[in-house]
């Protein structure tokens, strides 16, 4: 008896509690399986939308031109001259490639030019436009003054950083990644890309693609703003003034 005396009393909980435990736990239950059913439906992928059969036609059509202009290029590689003095080129990507052909689609995004209106800075090489010549109804290119590259840099300029995209804005950051090529500023970074040396390469894959603007009147008037951007392919000097345009 003295033993069940000393024994604690457990202390009784309100049925109203109880009911409201058990009311949370079932939520949280719910809440959980729906949340893994949203994820399910995530990874699914996009949903299917209907394409007409115009489209499968013109893709077609696309595919078919883009593999007679490449087979021409083998046959007869009448490439582009390699300019002696300049030897820095800007090309713009002003051309959609929905439906084009998968060399295409590959040379486009090697180039990092995946985004329309997305522009890069690239070397001056028979290689390199020997690239441009397989992408070149998509897009525009041509030759800038140092005036374009520093205004390109400062406005737009972006880096990547452990996958992660920084604005340029602090020298600390471009002497930590480039400090090693001789580039300790955002002064060197631009007589850098304006002016090509050994380390271009290196500098111009620490810089993200220029994502330039375009016009407000060009979601609702398509066809006008690009005949203000002009026909794709070489422009030379004339790159300058789409710079300032897209800027």
């Amino acid at each position: 008896m003295a033993e069940q005396q000393q024994r604690k009393k457990i202390p009784l909980v309100p049925e109203n509690l109880l009911k409201k435990r058990k009311a949370y736990q079932a939520l949280k239950a719910t809440q959980a399986k729906q949340a893994l059913l949203d994820k399910k439906e995530q990874n699914k992928g996009k949903k299917l939308k209907f394409k007409r059969l115009e489209w499968f036609l013109h893709d077609s059509w696309r595919q078919q031109r883009d593999r007679v202009r490449l087979r021409r290029l083998e046959v007869k590689p009448h490439g582009l001259e390699v300019p002696d003095k300049h030897s820095l080129a800007f090309i713009v990507h002003i051309q959609r490639i929905n439906g084009v052909s998968s060399l295409v689609q590959r040379t486009i995004a090697r180039l990092r030019l995946k985004k329309i209106f997305s522009g890069v800075f690239f070397r001056v090489t028979p290689q390199t436009m020997k690239t441009l010549r397989r992408v070149e109804p998509y897009v525009t290119w041509g030759f800038p003054n140092l005036k374009s590259v520093r205004e390109l840099i400062l406005k737009r300029g972006q880096a990547k950083v452990k996958n992660k995209t920084i604005p340029l804005t602090d020298n600390t950051v471009i002497e930590e990644h480039l400090g090693k090529y001789g580039v300790i500023c955002l002064e060197d970074l631009i007589h850098e890309i304006a002016f090509p040396g050994k380390n271009f390469q290196a500098i111009s894959a620490f810089l993200r693609p220029f994502h330039l603007s375009m016009a407000r009147h060009a979601t609702k008037n398509r066809v006008g703003f690009l005949k203000e951007v002009g026909l794709p392919g070489y422009r030379g000097e004339r790159i300058n003034q789409l710079i300032r345009q897209l800027n």
